[in-house]
């Protein structure tokens, strides 16, 4: 099952939308393209397993695999990709500015709710990364 990610690249910040079977599930914020430096960029676009995952922080969450020279990349709620993200990509409802959006946790919850069932049934989920 393919999860597409259509990104918009502005220097403050990454905008995109999450599709599904070509059905758009919800928007997305991230940090700016900075080469894929750790921490301060979006990591680059391409073909990446998601595995769903836990930790005491963001409780269940989907986890980006195998992003080259890179590790820990997540997609949990953030509003504000400069101040809350550290590389990972945020879900939001309404993207409100470049790299900005609002509603990230019911993002997450109906992004969560779309693919967990699906991971649970042993279905392999990929995330598409691309341009516009």
């Amino acid at each position: 099952m393919n999860l597409e990610l259509l990104r918009t690249y502005y220097p403050g910040g990454t905008n995109g939308e999450l599709l599904l079977g070509g059905t758009k599930i919800c928007n997305t914020i991230e940090l700016p393209w900075k080469g894929n430096q750790r921490r301060i960029s979006c990591i680059p676009e391409g073909k990446y397993r998601l595995q769903k995952r836990f930790s005491v922080r963001h409780g269940w969450h989907l986890s980006v695999m195998n992003v080259k020279g890179r590790d820990s990349i997540l997609i949990h709620p953030a509003n504000d990709a400069k101040k809350e993200l550290l590389g990972c990509i945020a879900p939001v409802l309404q993207l409100t500015g470049k790299g900005k959006g609002s509603a990230s946790r019911l993002a997450c919850e109906r992004l969560e709710k779309a693919l967990f069932p699906l991971l649970e049934k042993g279905f392999v989920i990929e995330l598409t990364i691309k341009k516009v």
